[in-house]
């Protein structure tokens, strides 16, 4: 099959015809992130014999323990962004405060990105992932500020994600579509494998982390309690997976359908508002799964739609197919 030998660079400068977002520096850009995704695709499969699992000794903006991976893959990609000469300022989740680039490459673009989400089963060798965020630079001079990368999602020029799996896949859309590539290892080249990826309008499976259940609001528990209530006219109940690594759970239910659920609870009174990043996890899913013809919502807003006020802002999120999203949303609204 034709797309089987397309490289993401030829597939770019295709798409380039008909997508005008699609400049020569957005190709550069995605090449780089290609290229750092291959680094750590490199070293996620051979960690243990390079000394770089286990935590780091350190804490996180987010008060989460740094792994070692976590830190190096952070290393990797923000170096690769920062000399790429199409960035003006970048943002990770593992770091407090805004990065400014190289000095002279400042470029036309700002990325945010979480290097290694799903870091806490790196240890047991789950699947885990790269999320990143492109929007254009708004401020004016060449470089960047806060407010280039607070814009909403739906400002977004580009985003994806890349999953180290059985294969490793990079999965990106840039308003025409959703598109997944593979790492042909041998070679060191993705290839498309996924073109124009769909995901269905409704499914039969739920993904959330029912350990939390306690700690949920009465709205959302009755939600989930009718997702495994039976009813064979409504296809229930649904089906429940749950990998605990938003990458590897997105992928999932982008391929096969149905909705994943991070939302806010009470556990932690730290974070009321839910555990997940708006920039880096929550907004380039969002778009993602947009573009594939699904939905996302905190279940009171679309996802792509909220103004982040913050770098580290967190939201709930519930994304997945269009129906199953919508209808979760009627639950959580309900009045007591």
């Amino acid at each position: 099959m034709e797309g089987q030998t397309l490289s993401l660079a030829a597939h770019l400068r295709d798409e380039q015809k008909k997508n005008p977002k699609i400049t020569n520096g957005l190709i550069s850009l995605l090449g780089e992130m290609a290229s750092a995704s291959k680094a750590i695709s490199r070293d996620v499969n051979r960690a243990g014999l390079v000394g770089i699992l286990g935590l780091a000794n350190k804490v996180n903006v987010q008060g989460e323990e740094v792994k070692k991976l976590d830190e190096y893959s952070n290393e990797i990609v923000r170096a690769q962004m920062s000399k790429s000469g199409q960035v003006c300022i970048m943002a990770s989740e593992e770091v407090d405060n805004s990065m400014p680039v190289d000095e002279g490459c400042e470029g036309p673009y700002t990325i945010a990105f979480d290097p290694l989400d799903g870091s806490s089963n790196i240890d047991v060798n789950v699947s885990i992932g790269t999320i990143f965020s492109i929007h254009h630079k708004i401020s004016p001079g060449t470089k960047g500020t806060d407010d280039d990368l607070l814009q909403p999602g739906n400002k977004q020029v580009c985003a994806g994600y890349v999953l180290y799996g059985s294969s490793t896949m990079l999965v990106y859309t840039a308003g025409s579509g959703v598109h997944g590539f593979t790492l042909d290892q041998g070679v060191g080249e993705f290839y498309l494998s996924h073109p124009n990826m769909q995901i269905k309008p409704k499914g039969d499976i739920y993904s959330i982390n029912e350990g939390n259940y306690l700690y949920w609001d009465k709205n959302t528990q009755k939600y989930i309690d009718y997702l495994k209530a039976e009813d064979k006219a409504t296809k229930r109940p649904y089906k429940a997976r749950y990998v605990g690594s938003l990458v590897a759970d997105f992928h999932r239910t982008l391929i096969y359908g149905g909705l994943f659920l991070y939302p806010m609870d009470y556990k932690d009174p730290q974070k009321p508002k839910g555990k997940l990043r708006l920039l880096y996890e929550a907004a380039p899913m969002a778009y993602v799964v947009q573009q594939a013809g699904g939905y996302a919502s905190t279940g009171f807003e679309a996802i792509l739609d909220i103004k982040p006020t913050g770098l580290h802002q967190r939201v709930p999120l519930i994304i997945g197919s269009v129906e199953d999203v919508k209808q979760a949303e009627k639950f959580i609204q309900r009045k007591a």
